[in-house]
């Protein structure tokens, strides 16, 4: 490139002048020699920028040492084999004229070079461009290099969207590829805004990747000994509901046989939490999707008083298959609470009873010729378990519960109505716990 005669003279300040000198043989007393990559990222040849000792060593204690300290460098040209290209080139420009040229492709090779060098100023330009440009898609990109040089406020900003857009962020493709450390942390956060069955199915997506990286069959033993146990035990299964639980969790393979029995055992409330894992949601996942809601209290003006089925129906148990409450929903009745038996009869109680009764050897008795002695020891080997499999829990009710049961009640069963009428007087309704 031709330098034109007196340029100093076009450009008044020293800033201009400085600017001039970037990448420019004019007066360069060293040269550098990076890696250049084409458009597809595939090393395509060498590059040398040339540079002045002076300009970069007055901007970077780094360059100092080398060029001016007691082990200065004194070769002409120096190889670099940590740098790009462009990357260098903007720590270069930011060092000549203040400028830099940041982008979504450069700025973390220039991030690396600031705190390389020592040039704090361009790092907290790089700091400032990745939090204004921080989502959910790239958190998980920019996280591990934020922890890296202690960028605190980057780090804090990054937290942020992974608590508030975790949902989103777990399904992004850098989850995948994120470190074990930085995984254990992000499962054992209080605040994350995701479904506990999510976050599991994310978890067991980045263990699978990892076996297959790792050339080993992503079977549930391999996973579990690269999540680790601590990771494992931080998922909360058992605020998972059991349809989930019993349809995802066991064809993964990543819990024991033995944990899978113990928690059907827990979702039929015949057995504690199992020992490691925790039963109390997340604070930050309450009110999501797929959490079940307390049912809308209806206003007190809904109910009348003088109603003749508070007498005969609120009293009113009739005993089912599943137990029911019979009240009109029309009546204002005193707050009389009735204590209610019900006996949980669903899917997941009738799974574990059935792999209770499936290890049974029936033969013997099936081939005798004795009917009523194989049937008395039929129920001698089923009714003990009734009680386990199928629990009975007594909750109490009230005729002024918004769906005429109580929170608790909500909470534990599902309820459907059945039918429009009472049997009593024809005009309520019918409430099961199913």
């Amino acid at each position: 490139m031709s330098i034109p005669e007196n340029w100093q003279t076009t450009r008044p300040t020293i800033r201009e002048r400085t600017k001039f000198l970037l990448n420019n043989d004019r007066l360069s007393d060293v040269k550098f020699v990076v890696r250049k990559s084409n458009s597809k990222g595939k090393s395509e040849s060498k590059k040398v920028i040339p540079a002045h000792k002076f300009v970069l060593s007055i901007s970077s204690p780094v360059f100092e040492a080398m060029f001016y300290g007691e082990l200065a460098e004194a070769q002409a040209s120096i190889e670099l084999p940590d740098c790009e290209y462009e990357s260098l080139l903007e720590l270069f420009r930011y060092l000549y004229s203040d400028e830099v040229n940041l982008t979504g492709s450069n700025v973390m090779k220039v991030l690396y070079l600031a705190k390389k060098y020592m040039v704090p100023s361009l790092a907290d330009k790089c700091s400032k461009y990745l939090r204004d440009h921080l989502d959910a898609s790239n958190v998980f990109n920019i996280m591990p290099m934020a922890q890296k040089y202690e960028e605190k406020e980057l780090t804090d900003r990054c937290w942020e969207v992974i608590d508030n857009q975790s949902q989103a962020a777990m399904k992004s493709d850098e989850f995948t590829t994120i470190e074990h450390s930085l995984l254990e942390a992000v499962v054992s956060r209080e605040t994350l805004t995701i479904n506990e069955m999510d976050l599991f199915q994310a978890v067991n997506l980045w263990a699978t990747k990892k076996c297959r990286n790792q050339g080993l069959e992503a079977n549930g033993e391999e996973k579990r000994r690269i999540l680790g146990e601590r990771v494992v035990k931080a998922i909360r299964f058992p605020v998972m509901k059991q349809q989930e639980f019993a349809s995802v969790v066991p064809d993964t393979k990543i819990l024991t046989p033995d944990e899978v029995i113990n928690f059907f055992k827990f979702f039929s409330s015949a057995a504690a939490v199992p020992e490691g894992f925790s039963k109390i949601r997340r604070p930050g996942s309450r009110g999501m999707s797929g959490v079940r809601k307390n049912p809308r209290v209806p206003p007190p003006s809904y109910f009348r008083r003088d109603d003749s089925c508070t007498v005969k129906c609120v009293d009113s148990l009739i005993d089912t298959d599943h137990k029911s409450i019979i009240v009109n929903p029309r009546t204002r009745a005193k707050a009389t609470r009735k204590r209610v038996e019900l006996r949980d009869t669903r899917a997941h109680c009738k799974l574990a009873m059935f792999d209770f009764l499936k290890d049974i050897d029936w033969l013997p008795e099936l081939s005798g010729e004795n009917i009523d002695s194989a049937a008395s020891h039929f129920y001698s080997l089923i009714n003990p378990e009734i009680d386990i499999f199928f629990p009975v829990q007594k909750i109490k009710v009230s005729s002024n519960d918004p769906v005429f049961v109580s929170l608790w009640v909500c909470s534990y069963c599902e309820i459907a109505i059945r039918g429009n009428f009472c049997p009593t007087c024809g005009q309520g309704k019918i409430f099961y716990f199913v």
